[in-house]
């Protein structure tokens, strides 16, 4: 038996990045997974694939969460895929991940920058997991995805860092106001991770000196290493863990 057998997952911004990995990661311990995308259905098929190919199972959902009904729209993507899977609409796990980088300081960001930035990685989480509750099994676990910025000041991704500060925020309350149906909350706070949104800073050598030194290991992290936090808040094992921040830096900035 794998820790998710017969469990059934949702992971937003699976078509790349962090999200992939995490999707991968989970359908290799059981579940089956939602792959949602927001503009690139053909890398979010590559995942389904990928996953099926290696013995697993999953399935593409599109939605735009940058919409106003984008919410609404992921949730009856996921109604509608369940139901012929399952014959049910309920579901385990939801891993709020999708997001944008925003390189911003307080001098030059803008009022639609901000929106941008709070819209996806604030209001969307809330009114999908508002969403998701009904559909959510008991002892079931959210996982938001935040940053270590939240704890290290870059003033030049202000908007990202406050947004996620949010996030932080979302997953105490929640974690205090699920529990007595056994869900659990919590959030991962990556540093310095080799994906498509980092890749200027790892473009360049100074880039990569300054993500490299930030880590008590001397490197930047790789996806798979987020995947891995995500799958231990995911299993059952972690089901005496909620409303916490797990640090995913790598010690970045002791």
């Amino acid at each position: 038996m794998k820790k998710l057998d017969g469990k059934i997952a949702l992971v937003t911004g699976a078509s790349r990045g962090i999200g992939r990995a995490i999707a991968l990661r989970l359908a290799r311990d059981g579940a089956l997974v939602a792959v949602h995308y927001g503009s690139n259905a053909e890398l979010a098929d590559d995942v389904v694939q990928e996953i099926r190919g290696s013995g697993g199972d999953a399935f593409p959902i599109g939605a735009d969460l940058l919409a106003a009904d984008g919410p609404n729209q992921l949730l009856s993507a996921m109604d509608a895929a369940l139901t012929v899977r399952t014959g049910g609409d309920q579901f385990d796990i939801l891993v709020n991940n999708a997001g944008i980088g925003q390189y911003r300081t307080i001098e030059d960001i803008t009022a639609e920058s901000l929106d941008e930035v709070m819209d996806l990685h604030v209001k969307a989480p809330i009114l999908i997991i508002q969403q998701a509750l009904p559909r959510l099994r008991e002892g079931g676990s959210i996982i938001n995805l935040s940053s270590a910025v939240t704890r290290i000041a870059l003033p030049n991704v202000l908007g990202y860092s406050v947004s996620k500060g949010a996030v932080n925020t979302l997953t105490h309350v929640l974690a205090q106001h699920l529990g007595d149906r056994g869900i659990r909350v919590n959030a991962l706070l990556p540093g310095i991770v080799e994906t498509d949104m980092n890749a200027d800073t790892l473009g360049s050598s100074d880039g990569r000196q300054f993500a490299a030194g930030l880590s008590v290991f001397g490197r930047w992290g790789q996806p798979e290493e987020i995947a891995d936090m995500a799958a231990f808040l995911a299993s059952p094992d972690s089901r005496w863990i909620t409303g916490q921040l797990l640090d995913a830096s790598g010690g970045s900035r002791l």
